[in-house]
């Protein structure tokens, strides 16, 4: 599979909506995790990251606006004794409950599909990062937009090269129903050792007036704890360490 650069796949992709992203730094010291949403209404461009004691959430910018909950305000990312479970929903607290039941990924969520939001029927796009750097990425999403049926594909990556990572996101790009991701994560380089690099590069790419907020993750093998920043439309946040 052709490794792909990161910035140039979102500069050219208008909406890519919500993505993932699970690598190695090219140091290989670190897990790299991100995760970043983006909006075309007004009630999903009023939205920021907020961190958690295991991860973040996301919460309205101005409560006074925010229309809808449903579907944008939820846990994107938690943590499970030495995994971080990173979702585009609430799907994250289902995971986490299923793992902590003995369950793998596939287990766990297969009490859930795509997003009922007709007529984008928006897939759920999941991850976990496991203490050991191996990760894995899942995608439910519906029959090429028909909610007859789910279509759920799981892509295992174990022992991940340094410098490289998979992506994955809702959309296709933009569109009217917006069409589902297709194949596999896109493999792509990580040239970043340090998570402020790569966030400001990633959200240098993301369109303009779409981006809404975006999280990165390193998690230090060495350590064991983690470095994170946070940029948003509304704010922007230092490193956390953790």
């Amino acid at each position: 599979m052709k490794t792909l650069d990161l910035s140039a796949l979102l500069r050219e992709n208008p909406y890519p909506g919500r993505g993932i992203l699970l690598g190695r730094s090219p140091n290989g010291r670190y897990s790299v995790i991100a995760y970043f949403i983006m909006g075309r209404s007004e009630n999903s461009r009023n939205r920021v990251f907020v961190e958690t004691p295991d991860g973040i959430r996301t919460q309205a910018f101005d409560p006074t606006r925010m229309t809808d909950p449903s579907l944008i305000i939820y846990a994107p990312v938690r943590v499970f004794g030495t995994s971080t479970i990173v979702t585009n929903g609430d799907q994250t607290d289902t995971i986490r409950e299923g793992l902590a039941a003995g369950k793998n990924l596939f287990e766990a969520l297969r009490s859930r599909t795509f997003e009922p939001d007709e007529p984008n029927y928006t897939p759920r796009i999941s991850g976990v990062m496991e203490g050991s750097g191996n990760y894995t990425l899942s995608i439910l999403k519906s029959a090429d937009g028909s909610p007859a049926s789910c279509r759920r594909n799981y892509f295992s990556y174990e022992r991940p090269l340094a410098g490289q990572g998979h992506f994955i996101h809702t959309y296709q790009g933009d569109g009217d129903p917006l069409p589902s991701f297709e194949g596999e994560p896109e493999q792509v380089s990580i040239p970043y050792d340090t998570p402020q690099e790569l966030a400001e590069r990633m959200w240098a790419a993301l369109n303009p007036e779409n981006k809404v907020s975006l999280f990165v993750r390193y998690y230090d093998h060495k350590t064991g704890g983690w470095e994170s920043v946070i940029l948003s439309k509304h704010e922007k946040k230092g490193s956390a360490e953790a």
